[in-house]
């Protein structure tokens, strides 16, 4: 439990005065005979024909261009587990929430009562009419990386699996910056992984598309460390194999430059930390209790560039400095999908970010006098709103760049000014329509 807030409060903000966190409302003026002719019968079929005629203008007629679903069978909903579609609905609309808010994306939440990939993979195949993308969430391992690829392979919007890829950009970003302060290359590194789930393999992925030698990765699932000897393994567990069974947990921990952990809470103890490298980097993401505290670590090893996913410490680790963003740049060049480039761009960018001196309204939102790049900032504050004009153009370049843009941006400094003024915008008709349910 949070001290933020009781269990009555988060109970009574999602219930009251209107239940759940969002509402459709509309953009058009609907006050008289001629408006509901436009909006409806007979004038609407003027766009649906130009619509039919040529299928690209369906962005300039509708909102599909901007619209994301955020898709769930609610599998693995948070540290929750497998708890159902219907009780992981306050999360996906939360998605939405974090998406309107931070970059503008509109988002319908769909909940699939469906635990068959496959069918899982025609139900989101067939609404593509509808959608800009797909942010696929809370989906298990390792189905979801099925669903994903199969769903990327058959669908042409960007399909994104923001429990894999986001905590792989983000934690990518902090790597980045963890390397540069402490004198060390990607591929110089031995990494330990705790958690061999969509999160903990998405993040090798990415980190070895940044220089990390995959034979330097020695991931732990529930049952000990993955070797070629173990025969219960998925392919996507396969694929960061050592040869051998080279230890425990604790045995490969020794002389290890990082450790990342994505698992649960209290599996690291300060005698593993105390024997790392120096400088270690370590990333405990287990929520709410990291796979080892902020103090431990810090305790064992005053040098550790220390992470977590939780607000109260230094380096937070949080999805929301990515997925909105990654979706904004992709929707405004029709990007077709989030390659690897795409994610690559946004983690370079976010980890350039750090290193820029902090403005004061980022300093008090946070409360403090000071924040400056180091062991205990090495990537940007989750409401740091530069994020939105340094990832995103970084996406949509790096969309363009590598083919997958239908509708490229011609000038980027307008851009980045043009989502400046979109934001403002969104948040001043937001601000009182929101202010109405507490009157």
């Amino acid at each position: 439990m949070s001290s933020l807030y009781t269990k009555e409060e988060a109970l009574a903000y999602h219930s009251d005065p209107r239940p759940g966190k969002v509402e459709v409302v509309l953009t058009k003026p609907f006050a008289t005979q001629k408006d509901l002719s436009m909006a409806y019968s007979p004038g609407v079929a003027e766009a649906c024909m130009e619509i039919y005629h040529e299928p690209s203008l369906v962005s300039k007629y509708t909102g599909r261009s901007n619209l994301v679903a955020v898709v769930s069978n609610g599998t693995a909903v948070l540290g929750l587990g497998n708890i159902g579609a219907a009780a992981g609905k306050p999360v996906m609309e939360g998605k939405g929430v974090l998406f309107k808010y931070f970059a503008d994306v509109d988002v319908f939440d769909l909940e699939v009562a469906e635990l068959d990939p496959d069918r899982l993979c025609e139900v989101v195949k067939a609404l593509e009419p509808t959608f800009g993308g797909i942010n696929l969430e809370d989906i298990k391992a390792p189905e979801c990386f099925y669903i994903e690829e199969k769903l990327k392979k058959e669908m042409n919007i960007p399909v994104f699996h923001d429990d894999q890829h986001g905590t792989a950009v983000i934690s990518g970003a902090a790597l980045l910056n963890a390397c540069e302060i402490s004198g060390r290359k990607p591929e110089e590194l031995k990494v330990v992984v705790m958690g061999a789930g969509a999160a903990g393999i998405a993040c090798c992925n990415l980190y070895c598309a940044l220089g990390v030698r995959r034979e330097n990765v020695y991931m732990f699932d529930s049952r000990g460390l993955i070797h070629a000897g173990r025969t219960d393994l998925n392919p996507y567990k396969a694929a960061f194999a050592q040869k051998e069974n080279v230890g425990d947990l604790a045995e490969c921990m020794k002389g290890a430059h990082m450790f990342l952990g994505l698992s649960k809470g209290n599996l690291v103890t300060k005698d593993m930390v105390r024997s790392m490298s120096d400088h270690p980097v370590i990333f405990a993401m287990a929520n709410p209790v990291p796979e080892i505290s902020y103090e431990d670590a810090k305790e064992a090893r005053p040098d550790c560039i220390m992470g977590t996913g939780r607000s109260d410490y230094p380096n937070q680790i949080n999805n929301v400095s990515g997925f909105p963003y990654i979706f904004r740049g992709a929707l405004d060049v029709e990007a077709v999908e989030i390659n690897d480039a795409m994610k690559i761009a946004a983690a370079h960018a976010l980890a350039a970010l750090a290193r820029e001196p902090v403005p004061a309204d980022i300093l008090k939102a946070y409360n403090t006098d000071s924040i400056s790049y180091g062991i205990d900032y090495v990537i940007p504050k989750p409401l740091d709103s530069r994020i939105l004009t340094t990832v995103t153009p970084a996406v949509a370049q790096a969309a363009m760049d590598s083919g997958v843009a239908r509708r490229p941006i011609e000038d980027m400094d307008a851009y980045r000014k043009s989502l400046e003024e979109r934001i403002r915008a969104s948040h001043a008709r937001l601000t009182p329509f929101i202010d109405s349910y507490k009157k």
